[in-house]
């Protein structure tokens, strides 16, 4: 099955340059350059622009003295790593506008902590960057530990150099990347296009470290939930994403232990040529009393176990996901018996199983799961990181803030092993009706879309709330106050990246085609830098 693998990469980087002020035009040929002939960097120059690593800023020019901006450096770190930019619903600062040609890459770099901004609001993406900044940047990039705090350097300089960069310029120093002239760094002078040229030049040499960084390929598990979708739009959605599982809601388990199958075999074969996996989900139509009718009755449990099975053989489906909801704490042997008898049936016919658990909270909703056991008995348990405030809750909050969701993957951890974990992730909030005292007059549930939707009509201004890592709005409507805790962009990547940290089987997302297009680039991101591994060490 699908496991988490590791790229690895060693120490350095591949840059690519934009022009100052306006998108870069590529030159035809690295030959056309009229004002390289006294540059220093003119064989580096040639070498990169020839490989597309560098472009001119105009058809005939290179401007190699030319010093490069906040936002170009960023953008080139980002291709260098060959990720994507990221067009957030909400940008992070208010001095870069959506509409710049710098937005999608300051965002991206900004997601991942590549880079900061100049104040808490804003970035200043036109300020030139010091060869100070730009090792601090490019050491993030790098992943590099360092020297830790209070680093000192070699250079002559040393007292010019900021406290906060120390540890950057000496640790590339080490590495051979940013050496300085003459004992010295310059620390405040404007890194510049030359510069950048010879530092590449020396980097394309070493054909290893281009090949690791191409050679990336998700690997994890990326499953979709289909919900409120024809065939037809779920394979859109699906191919515009992420995903390679998909997990139609096909499959649900009646009170006499039939099976109602709705498996649609066109989409078997589709997915299949898109070298993806169907992992059918299995429903109890949250029926308890059902659910405790079929679990409890040995004959009925084995009938349904034969069914889903011959169910799955039949359709060529890879997996059988089970989300069985509001099943009671009494059905708890028994669910663990229907889980462990049923993976023994498809395991020996080589079908996946997954099963779908709340974070345990000590409560009667999650009593019926043995986490434990479990982990065990299944392929993969699915955690689903969402409903921390659910809907109709007696006190509006977030669906699933960072702390929530971290101590409940924490929780399981303990008890599942991470190679076998899924952390499913909301692509939804809820629009909270608030009365005067606080507590929930009603909720509705809305998509990402529907978030921008809300953001535009009511100018809204969402604030970011740094305890739960998620923005925050309120505003009022026909006199009602309302609140929002979103989920976007950046609250995802946040969630993504503490996944990755403790090395789970993948992801899984409620549901398919309630996201923005800017949320999958921002995980690929998340991911592919994750997957990276440089050495510190230089030929």
């Amino acid at each position: 099955m699908n496991k988490f693998a590791r790229v690895t990469l060693s120490c350095c980087i591949i840059l690519f340059m934009v022009n100052v002020l306006q998108l870069p035009v590529v030159a035809k040929s690295s030959n056309s350059f009229t004002d390289i002939a006294d540059s220093y960097a003119k064989s580096a120059i040639l070498a990169v622009s020839s490989k597309g690593l560098m472009k001119g800023t105009d058809a005939t020019t290179f401007q190699p003295t030319q010093a490069i901006t906040r936002a170009e450096w960023i953008t080139v770190l980002e291709r260098l790593l060959a990720l994507k930019e990221v067009n957030s619903t909400i940008p992070s600062f208010k001095d870069v506008g959506k509409s710049s040609w710098y937005y999608g890459w300051v965002e991206a770099g900004y997601l991942l902590g590549l880079t900061e901004g100049k104040s808490s609001s804003t970035f200043e993406p036109n300020q030139p960057i010091t060869r100070e900044e730009a090792a601090v940047m490019l050491m993030r990039a790098l992943k590099l530990k360092g020297t830790g705090k209070g680093s000192t350097t070699v250079f002559r300089d040393d007292q010019d150099i900021s406290s906060w960069a120390k540890n950057a310029v000496q640790s590339l120093h080490k590495l051979g990347m940013m050496n300085g002239s003459q004992g010295l760094f310059h620390a405040k002078n404007l890194l510049t296009r030359q510069e950048t040229a010879t530092l590449i030049y020396k980097i394309i040499q070493q054909k290893s470290w281009m090949k690791s960084i191409e050679s990336y390929k998700q690997t994890s598990i990326q499953l979709g939930w289909q919900y409120g979708q024809t065939t037809e739009e779920y394979k859109q959605s699906i191919l515009s994403s992420n995903i390679n599982t998909l997990s139609p809601r096909w499959l649900f388990v009646k009170n006499d232990g039939s099976v109602k199958d709705s498996v649609d075999g066109s989409l078997v074969t589709w997915a299949h040529k898109n070298s993806k996996q169907v992992w059918a989900m299995v429903g109890n139509y949250s029926d308890a009393v059902a659910s405790h009718n079929v679990l409890s009755d040995s004959t009925k449990r084995s009938k349904v176990i034969a069914k889903l099975t011959q169910i799955a053989k039949d359709n060529n489906l890879d997996g059988l996901n089970i989300d069985f909801e509001n099943v009671s704490g009494q059905d708890k042997a028994d669910f663990t018996t229907f889980i462990s008898t049923l993976e023994n049936k498809l395991d020996a016919v080589g079908i996946s199983l997954s099963v779908n658990v709340s974070p345990d909270l000590g409560t009667d909703w999650t009593e019926v799961f043995d986490y434990a056991a479990l982990g065990k008995a299944a392929d993969y348990v699915i955690l689903m990181g969402y409903d921390q405030h659910w809907s109709g809750a007696p006190n509006p909050g977030s669906v699933s803030s960072l702390p929530w969701i971290t101590g409940g993957l924490e929780s399981l951890l303990k008890q599942v092993s991470p190679n076998k974990i899924i952390l499913a992730v909301p692509f939804y909030s809820r629009d909270w009706e608030v009365s005067s005292k606080g507590a929930t007059i009603r909720s509705t549930d809305i998509t990402l879309g529907e978030q921008v939707g809300r953001v535009t009509t009511y100018r809204l201004k969402p604030v970011w709330n740094k305890t739960i890592q998620q923005y925050i709005v309120n505003y009022q409507q026909n006199l009602v106050q309302h609140q929002i805790w979103f989920e976007e962009s950046r609250s995802l990547t946040l969630k993504y990246q503490m996944g990755l940290e403790r090395n789970i089987a993948g992801f899984a997302y409620w549901w398919t085609s309630a996201e923005t297009a800017d949320v999958w680039s921002a995980l690929h991101n998340a991911e592919r830098f994750d997957r990276y591994i440089f050495d510190e060490v230089t030929n």
